[in-house]
């Protein structure tokens, strides 16, 4: 704790100094205007690269259009032409016409700070300097397989890391997706891991605990003051048995709890994600204001109905719980991915806003984009599952006028894959072209 203390206070310092040389640059006085002597000082001009595609799809409609050129001009997308046309002259060119291009996706919960392994060992024996590292990895991983935005849902314990790494990716120290966080996330006693150790033991949380209104509002509070973009909560919690029952599934939370945390995190701008598997938890949710419901393992039509008529976002994250089927293959496993994947249906029929989030952190995050190949599975047309990746997962995260569709002034964040993503979905998982911000982080 001492050397994370000691970082933090180099760290400090070092910000300070910077702003201070930023701000004496800045109240500096002005030498007046420039004499005909003064050398002229002229604003390097914005790097237009261009992109040969094999197939441009749109998002939008499914349409593919075959040797379309999409001209980028710094971060944005200035141009889509047709095949044929002229593009600019002395253009740096990428050829990607042997593959399908497409916006680069959004993965709508992940978690970087968590690793596949004993989550005992991440919380009391690996420093948050190492997780921190870990965590830029994962960022890269996620970027590299064809996500340039994510949702990071929480930090599993270590505090407000995911805030310094969205952060750093911005700045460009580390290369990453683009990031919203909701740091710390919360629950009440004794309703989050760690758990079952010896009383009056200080054990870490994976999350924030708090109890009662106004200390849930003060804990709100102080996420947004550490970087929060989001405000995460367990509206219910259970404990798994390696085998996959649920035990002890129970709502966290009283509704006058949850209107307080929901409420508290509107006054500020703050949407709210709530973690939930049942009906109870789910409704409470809803009645308080949140903006997503998370997984949903077990939501009947009258739960999903009143999602429907609030708006709420549905993130299913079929992913998590395949893994561990396929991990641990047994029934009380198989009972648990059926009934997700009979929730997902109904929420699919009654067409609620779904967005694809995979929750990627109890798995490898390349294996991130196996959400939406389990999501055709289901039933979802291959379409609406990209949609789910890249519209419907830009209008949760508020992102729709950036992101989400290759459309001239939209950010340069575009993918080209091996394959036709409408024809078979698992191309999603071969791409071979990654730029975020009209850098290019990943080349055939």
């Amino acid at each position: 704790m001492r050397r994370i203390l000691c970082a933090a206070l180099v760290l400090a310092g070092l910000s300070t100094v910077a702003a201070g040389l930023t701000m004496a640059a800045s109240s500096a006085p002005s030498a007046g205007p420039t004499s005909a002597s003064d050398p002229v000082r002229e604003t390097a001009p914005l790097r237009t690269l261009v992109l040969r595609c094999g197939r441009l799809l749109d998002v939008r409609t499914g349409a593919l259009k075959e040797g379309a050129w999409v001209i980028v001009t710094g971060d944005r997308i200035e141009r889509v032409l047709d095949r044929g046309a002229r593009i600019p002259d002395g253009a740096q060119i990428h050829d990607l016409s042997a593959y399908t291009v497409l916006p680069g996706l959004i993965d709508a919960h992940t978690h970087t700070f968590l690793q596949p392994g004993d989550y005992d060992v991440q919380l009391l024996k690996q420093s948050l300097p190492r997780r921190t590292l870990q965590a830029a990895h994962s960022a890269r991983a996620l970027l590299l397989a064809g996500f340039t935005a994510i949702r990071d849902l929480e930090t599993e314990g270590a505090l407000f890391g995911d805030a310094d790494l969205r952060d750093a990716i911005a700045d460009g120290i580390t290369p990453g997706p683009r990031m919203q966080v909701s740091t710390r996330a919360l629950s009440t006693t004794g309703n989050y891991a760690l758990l079952g150790y010896a009383p009056g033991v200080a054990i870490p949380k994976g999350v924030q605990i708090a109890d009662g209104p106004w200390e849930i509002r003060k804990a709100v509070r102080e996420q947004i003051e550490g970087g929060a973009d989001w405000i995460k909560f367990y509206a219910d919690y259970r404990k798994f048995q390696p085998t996959g029952e649920i035990i002890d599934l129970r709502v966290t939370m009283t509704q006058e709890e949850m209107d307080a945390l929901v409420d508290e995190a509107s006054r500020r701008h703050r949407p709210v994600a709530a973690h939930c598997y049942g009906d109870e938890a789910a409704r409470a949710a809803v009645r308080a204001g949140v903006r997503s419901v998370e997984h949903g393992l077990f939501l009947d039509e009258t739960t999903l109905k009143m999602m429907l008529d609030k708006g709420v976002y549905y993130c299913p994250t079929l992913t998590a719980y395949q893994t561990s089927f396929d991990e641990t293959p047994t029934a009380a496993w198989k009972k648990v991915v059926d009934g997700h994947r009979e929730t997902f249906q109904r929420a699919l029929r009654m067409k609620l806003k779904i967005a694809s989030g995979s929750d990627a952190g109890d798995f490898p995050p390349g294996d991130a984009a196996r959400e939406l190949g389990l999501m055709v599975e289901a039933g979802m047309p291959a379409l609406k599952a990209i949609q789910a990746a890249t519209l419907v997962g830009a209008d949760l995260l508020g992102w729709q006028d950036r992101i989400g569709a290759v459309e001239p002034g939209k950010l340069a964040d575009i993918i080209a894959v091996e394959g036709n993503p409408l024809a078979d979905i698992s191309s999603l998982r071969r791409v071979r072209f990654v730029m975020k911000g009209g850098e290019v982080y990943r080349t055939p």
